[in-house]
């Protein structure tokens, strides 16, 4: 009798734990049900912690370990920043921040890349989560996984490492590079035809007969 209970007490706590846990997602099912999940909303201390945890979960812990193959230089950093501004920022910003339309309206919104919950990551979490982007948290997969494309991926970790420390100067050549709307294309071209001489001015014609 007195050997058996040890197990009867270790099965009692493990169907009692089984039941909060169910109790526990039930209730959670419930307040989704009721509240949603409006990506409007500033998301609770409860989703941020869940995103976190994916964020965590969605690198294999053999990738985790990975250490950056490529060496910091110049160059990797440029064809970084460069990236960056072409392919990353209408979501994350030019300096990270993930301060854009786009970035905010997000849900979790983009996180702040220069800070510790993302600079802490491991380089290997890092370009796992570049490649192989993360469900459920508007993260695309980026690449096509060939050894060309990954070492471009290890470069882009190299500029997330360098994103606290980026320059105003660095910041006004991703404006350069960063993609332009249909609006601002046409605008361009309007200044282009207005310096070739082509008689219109930028947003509108001249006044004619002396502008009277």
């Amino acid at each position: 009798m007195l050997r058996g209970r040890p197990a009867s007490w270790a099965c009692r706590a493990l169907v009692i734990g089984n039941l909060v846990a169910l109790a526990a997602c039930g209730t959670l099912l419930a307040w989704l049900t009721n509240r949603g999940l409006s990506a409007r909303e500033q998301p609770s201390a409860v989703e941020e912690l869940a995103a976190r945890s994916f964020r965590r979960l969605a690198t294999p812990r053999a990738v985790r370990d990975l250490r950056n193959p490529v060496p910091s230089s110049p160059q990797v950093l440029a064809a970084g920043r460069a990236h960056f501004a072409a392919h990353c920022a209408s979501c994350h910003a030019n300096d990270g921040s993930g301060n854009t339309e786009v970035g905010r309206g997000l849900y979790p919104k983009a996180p702040d890349m220069r800070l510790a919950a993302t600079q802490s990551l491991t380089d290997g979490e890092l370009f796992s989560i570049i490649r192989n982007g993360i469900r459920l948290a508007g993260m695309p997969a980026w690449g096509s996984g060939t050894p060309g494309d990954d070492l471009g991926t290890w470069g882009l970790v190299h500029f997330i490492r360098h994103l606290p420390r980026i320059s105003e100067e660095e910041l006004d050549e991703m404006r350069q590079l960063n993609p332009r709307s249909p609006a601002e294309i046409e605008k361009e071209r309007e200044i282009e035809r207005f310096l070739a001489g082509e008689g219109c001015s930028i947003g509108g014609s001249w006044p004619q007969n002396g502008g009277h």
